[in-house]
């Protein structure tokens, strides 16, 4: 018995449940995953980007190589190539990114019609030659719409697509079903 309640003892391992439980919940929780662990229990893989051009907008790269790559790749698929002119720097350029990531019936509009590629214009590289043969560019991001040979169909700035803090999704799809490869609509 205890003296100061008259109770019966506990025995002493109801005192270490609480650690004992509180060092379980750690392990399970905040532990390290163990390579035994790993082992056992798949995870899934990160989504491949499903176009190496379009990436990100790299100043390293050479867009008249893309070009030819966009080209190569559209001639064999049947599709036109969507070209995104705009920079790391360019917040609306990150916003359309997450509106094609929000809306999939767009993206999926777009990889099945494009071969969409991105084009930097940084301070860094501003790709001038290369964008010289298209209009002037006056805000970005900005797309060019080109067959599957290269040749300019449209340039859409895309200030007229957005909505609010994004993009509109029925003036997005109207420009992507107006411009799609006339076969594959």
């Amino acid at each position: 018995m205890n003296p100061s309640n008259n109770r019966p003892m506990r025995p002493m391992a109801s005192a270490i449940r609480i650690p004992l439980f509180t060092a379980f919940v750690y392990v399970y929780f905040c532990a390290p995953v163990s390579l035994e662990h790993q082992v056992f229990v798949q995870t899934a893989p990160a989504a491949a980007p499903h176009n190496a051009l379009a990436d990100r907008y790299d100043p390293q790269r050479d867009p008249a190589k893309d070009l030819a790559a966009a080209r190569e790749e559209a001639k064999r698929s049947n599709k036109n190539i969507f070209v995104v002119v705009g920079g790391e720097w360019c917040s609306w350029c990150h916003t359309l990114e997450r509106f094609f990531e929000e809306h999939s019936d767009m993206e999926a509009l777009l990889d099945r019609n494009y071969v969409t590629m991105k084009v930097s214009m940084s301070l860094e590289n501003p790709n001038g030659a290369f964008l010289s043969r298209f209009p002037y560019v006056h805000g970005y991001p900005h797309i060019f719409i080109l067959d599957a040979s290269g040749k300019l169909i449209h340039s859409q700035p895309t200030n007229v697509l957005e909505d609010d803090r994004s993009y509109n999704a029925k003036r997005f799809q109207r420009l992507l079903e107006q411009f799609a490869p006339k076969s594959s609509q």
